[in-house]
């Protein structure tokens, strides 16, 4: 049982880390908002802006110029939170 859940956190981090970095990869090229691509970057967009816009509100108090480090900065925290839940798990056990 403990090892499902183990799975699952982890298969869960992954693939929330997946659709943050396919989101970011999709943001330089769908240039058409009505186009196949630019429809799947809004649905990621959808999908993955509650856990990039705390990051993107965090970052606005420090001066990053041009660049946009909420979405791996969220890919950090993700894996950072995922790590601690599965040695906590194996702690407790």
């Amino acid at each position: 049982m403990i090892n499902v859940l183990i799975y699952a956190i982890s298969w869960f981090a992954n693939l929330l880390v997946t659709l943050l970095l396919v989101r970011a990869l999709l943001s330089w090229f769908a240039n058409n908002p009505y186009s196949m691509l630019g429809k799947i970057y809004m649905v990621l967009v959808r999908l993955t802006e509650p856990i990039v816009m705390p990051c993107r509100r965090l970052l606005s108090r420090f001066n990053t110029g041009m660049f946009d480090f909420s979405v791996l900065l969220a890919m950090l925290l993700i894996e950072l939170i995922a790590n601690l839940l599965i040695r906590l798990i194996i702690f407790v056990i």
